[in-house]
């Protein structure tokens, strides 16, 4: 059997973007939550409350994405011989947890606020909050995105989620922070905060489903799989390819196969063609950590794809 661990120049370049990342999201999530106590305890509106809310899990998420992207990213030991990668997972589910309650509790006031209309005071003031914390999101949100794109992180699409969350919760408690202080609407800084809520829990849904189906081994996605296999036997020398197993551990790509050679091949001359065959299937996902196990064709087989 073929058995190699992941390249490496990649995955350095993923892991010092991921590290940065998540320096930047505590740092971002420390100003947003200190900007909007200040706005909140002037205001009183409910709006900025659940953005406030949001903030203040998203800095306890990002806290954990810190320590879990960096448990992540330690090479495989004795005792975790795949590596530590679904730390990033089990962040992505305490994530979703703590978004899923702060959406429910938003709901909760809002729907409070919209029985008991209460007005929002020191409204200007509330608006320019508003106003910065939507400018340092946006930036946080972009240079994630260029993280997210080097390495493939769960853990910081987790955290992008929701600091995307909080963007749009933050415009909608402009606008309804807006609409109370200036339109006498107080109505509508509760349904903003009602809005924010059910765009927190949906986001917290989406963040779930995709932590459960790494810690579950879920296989990658199906025209990923059709690559690889068409990367393996684009060798004449390769016969079939079968027993395909996928899944993922954190942001490594985990690949086994088995593959059907001319059972007169020497030793290295078969041990040659995986070399081969797995830098092919690193051009398809870099970084896979990947096993092969060479077959000898079976008399009459077809090339398989199973």
């Amino acid at each position: 059997m073929i058995a190699t661990p992941p390249a490496s120049e990649p995955q350095d370049a993923g892991a010092r973007a991921v590290r940065l990342a998540t320096w930047l999201s505590i740092g971002t999530a420390t100003v947003l939550v200190l900007l909007k106590v200040f706005g909140w305890a002037a205001s009183g509106s409910v709006s900025l409350l659940a953005s406030l809310l949001d903030s203040g899990l998203d800095l306890v998420a990002s806290l954990a994405v810190f320590f879990a992207v960096r448990w992540a990213a330690q090479p495989p030991d004795y005792d975790h011989r795949h590596g530590h990668g679904k730390a990033e997972a089990f962040a992505g589910l305490l994530q979703a947890g703590l978004v899923m309650g702060s959406g429910l509790f938003v709901a909760w006031e809002a729907v409070d606020r919209m029985l008991t209309p209460r007005p929002v005071a020191n409204g200007l003031w509330a608006v320019v909050i508003m106003i910065l914390s939507i400018l340092v999101t946006l930036g946080l949100v972009w240079f994630q995105t260029q993280a997210i794109a080097k390495s493939g992180s769960l853990a910081v699409k987790g955290d992008r989620a929701h600091y995307t969350a909080d963007l749009v919760s933050n415009v909608v408690a402009l606008i309804g922070v807006g609409s109370a202080a200036f339109l006498s609407a107080a109505p509508l800084d509760a349904a903003a905060g009602l809005v924010v809520a059910v765009w927190l829990i949906w986001g917290a849904l989406s963040v779930l489903r995709e932590a459960a189906d790494q810690l579950l081994d879920r296989e990658l996605p199906v025209e990923v799989q059709a690559a690889v296999t068409a990367a393996v036997l684009s060798d004449p020398q390769v016969c079939g390819v079968h027993r395909l197993r996928t899944r993922a551990s954190g942001s490594v790509p985990m690949i086994q196969m088995h593959v059907d050679l001319d059972p007169d091949l020497t030793l290295t001359q078969a041990h040659d063609i995986l070399e081969e065959a797995e830098a092919r299937v690193r051009e398809v996902l870099p970084g896979a950590d990947i096993l092969m196990h060479p077959d000898p064709r079976r008399a009459g087989a077809d090339l398989e794809t199973e």
